[in-house]
Order: C-alpha cells, then sequence, then structure tokens
C-alpha cells in the first residue's frame, strides 16, 4: 500500500523554485511509493505568491502547465474540513493555511511534507516530513 504525503506551500514552492528542499520534494514525486496531495487553500497560497513574485502570468502557468504535469492530487474543502482546521487555529498558533494542511494531513493519517518551521508547535500531533 502506498503512503499518503501532504504538500503545504512551503514544500510545493521550495520545488518550483528549486530552493532548499527541492530534492527531498522531487524524490516523493520520483519514488512511486507515495501518494502526494496539497489542499486548494495551501495551492491558493502558491499562487498568490507567485503572482507577486513574478506577476499573474507566471502564477497561471504554475497552475495550469506544471501542477497538472506533477503527480499531485488537489483536494478542495467541504465545511468539515474547514471546522477542522478552525479547531486547529483556535488553539495552536499557525496560520490559517497551515491549518489546512495540518488539518488534512491528520484526517488523512498522512505525512505533512514541509519546511515551515511553524509546525514545530503542533508538537507530535502529526507526522512532519522536513524537506530541510
Amino acid at each position: 500500500m502506498k503512503k499518503k504525503s501532504v504538500l503545504d506551500a512551503y514544500a510545493l514552492l521550495a520545488y518550483l523554485k528549486k530552493e532548499g528542499g527541492h530534492a527531498r520534494v522531487l524524490d516523493l514525486m520520483e519514488s512511486g511509493d507515495t501518494d502526494l496531495f496539497i489542499n486548494s487553500i495551501n495551492l491558493g497560497e502558491v499562487f498568490y505568491i507567485f503572482a507577486r513574485a513574478r506577476g499573474n502570468q507566471a502564477a497561471e502557468y504554475v497552475l495550469n502547465v506544471i501542477l497538472p504535469s506533477l503527480p499531485i492530487t488537489v483536494v478542495d474543502n467541504s465545511l468539515e474540513d474547514v471546522i477542522e482546521a478552525a479547531r486547529l487555529k483556535a488553539v495552536h498558533a499557525l496560520s490559517f493555511a497551515d491549518c489546512f494542511a495540518a488539518a488534512m494531513a491528520i484526517r488523512e493519517r498522512a505525512a505533512l511534507v514541509t519546511g515551515d518551521p511553524d509546525f514545530k508547535k503542533l508538537g507530535e500531533a502529526l507526522e512532519i516530513d522536513w524537506v530541510c
């Protein structure tokens, strides 16, 4: 059975920008033994970061050309998902977007792939695959 991993914006940005952590994300994509997911909220983060840094055309290219070529499934949110993220936000000092990634990883019993040190605040509430 394949493992499950949830990418947060940090991990996908590291891959796309070939920054620290890029190799770990690439390894997960190429391994074939891990199903990769990203929450639509976290994908929205990636989009706006690209739009701010490189313009809307670059962000649209990532969304419509690069992302569909990657072995990553984008998962939309139900009301239940939103409430689970809100429950985490009420207790932990994380951004609301980070709470979506964490809630999804917890729900799916998946590792959270990130390099964002803010996730250390969750302690052992979820498995983290640190990219750097």
